[in-house]
């Protein structure tokens, strides 16, 4: 076990995609805002060898910071007051029956900062099919 491990952090639960160009995310405690509204803090998997549609990486990509998602792809905005829930917006259309996969990393607890690990665990439901 590393350190990233040991410093309590959220964990997203579920993604769910809402619209053609719209995904809810769900983490399991409040967030801090900052981070968790931070679009570059989030990556897009596809089941394709290149990305296609919402997504910034493909299978074998590794994640960095020059391939998270950039500003101008979409947005990440609260749905409430939970600081749990929030929707992501793109500027394109998720593709039709790719298999997408949401990884947060980077985002903190409410009132805390500092955290460099993975927003995502075992029983992350953070995968869903594009319609």
């Amino acid at each position: 076990m590393d350190d990233r491990q040991m410093i309590p952090h959220p964990i997203l639960t579920e993604s769910r995609q809402l619209a053609p160009n719209q995904i809810l995310i769900t983490y399991d405690q409040p967030t801090d805002l900052a981070s968790a509204t931070t679009i570059s803090n989030y990556w897009i998997r596809s089941n394709m060898t290149k990305p296609t549609g919402i997504a910034d990486v493909g299978m074998g990509e590794a994640l960095t910071r020059a391939n998270a998602i950039r500003p101008e792809m979409g947005m990440i905005t609260p749905t409430d007051n939970s600081r749990m829930r929030f929707i992501m917006r793109f500027r394109v259309n998720a593709t039709m029956g790719v298999l997408y996969v949401v990884l947060p990393c980077f985002v903190n607890l409410e009132g805390r900062t500092g955290y460099m690990g993975e927003n995502w665990g075992p029983f992350s439901r953070n995968m869903f099919i594009g319609m």
